[in-house]
């Protein structure tokens, strides 16, 4: 009998779809993001998920705003994902 998914190899879409307590390696889908002001251009460090207004402290604009689940950026916020 022949299995028609390789259940020890899965392909990457598959683990991002799966939910993260049912993929092979369990990982959080949370992640810290550099976010860079659109008007000093100073570079503040954000949780994807923060639940609190996050402000430049350079400029004390509105950087990212919470919503139920993932933090809103605001039009003209530049983000990148930290690796580590």
């Amino acid at each position: 009998m022949v299995l028609a998914v390789d259940l020890l190899n899965p392909t990457l879409e598959n683990e991002k779809r799966q939910h993260k307590l049912k993929r092979l390696v369990q990982s959080p889908n949370s992640y810290f993001m550099d976010v860079k002001c659109s008007g000093c251009f100073n570079i503040t460090v954000v949780f994807s998920n923060s639940q609190s207004v996050v402000t430049c402290p350079g400029c004390s604009t509105v950087l990212c705003q919470p919503t139920g689940g993932r933090a809103r950026l605001t039009e003209g916020c530049s983000f990148r994902k930290k690796i580590n």
